[in-house]
């Protein structure tokens, strides 16, 4: 299975980037909402086109980091945002990332790798996650593609991954998805102590 810089960045020439709600996820923008500390690093691992960035930015959030493997989002950041720090949209596979943060945010990025790759993501989050810090977001519960993303799965699955690594682990149906998403998600809060 090839999902390649290439890949991903042809997606983007392509406009195949049926994930891209263009907009922050309702799910997510609750949590932000409610965030207090505007001073945490955050980073959004294969965060595309991130309106989530974006809106945490404009809320005075200024330690958000997006990582890409593709770079036109990443371009596509910068110009809509043209005061985002340049330094802060990192063009690279997101494992190579050395970095540590005090919270990361999970949207569609866990279901777009391939499904070998969990266990290692899980073990990249465990080093990545500062002490007291935490990875929010969502993941799907469903079944979905087996030959390409997005990758489905379940809670039962998801657990096996991250059990090994943090402490607190809450994945709990989402409530609040974008309708073409309903039933389909958890809201996971995976908290390292």
């Amino acid at each position: 299975m090839n999902l390649s810089e290439d890949f991903w960045s042809n997606k983007y020439k392509t406009d195949k980037i049926g994930w891209d709600l263009g907009e922050v996820s309702p799910p997510l923008k609750a949590y932000f909402d409610q965030l207090e500390n505007k001073e945490i690093k955050i980073l959004i691992p294969g965060g595309g086109n991130s309106y989530e960035a974006e809106y945490l930015f404009n809320k005075g959030f200024k330690n958000v980091y997006v990582v890409d493997i593709a770079k036109s989002p990443l371009e596509n950041i910068k110009k809509r945002i043209p005061n985002f720090p340049e330094a802060q949209l990192i063009h690279a596979n997101f494992f190579e990332i050395e970095k540590t943060f005090d919270l990361v945010i999970e949207q569609t990025f866990f279901c777009a790798i391939n499904p070998d790759l969990r266990p290692k993501y899980a073990a990249k989050m465990a080093s990545i996650v500062k002490e007291k810090g935490k990875l929010v977001g969502l993941m799907f519960d469903a079944v979905l593609n087996e030959d390409h993303p997005p990758f489905g799965g379940n809670k039962a699955e998801y657990l096996t991954y991250f059990e090994p690594y943090f402490n607190s682990i809450s994945m709990e149906p989402c409530y609040n998805s974008y309708p073409n998403r309903q039933g389909m998600e958890m809201f996971v809060k995976i908290e390292k102590f």
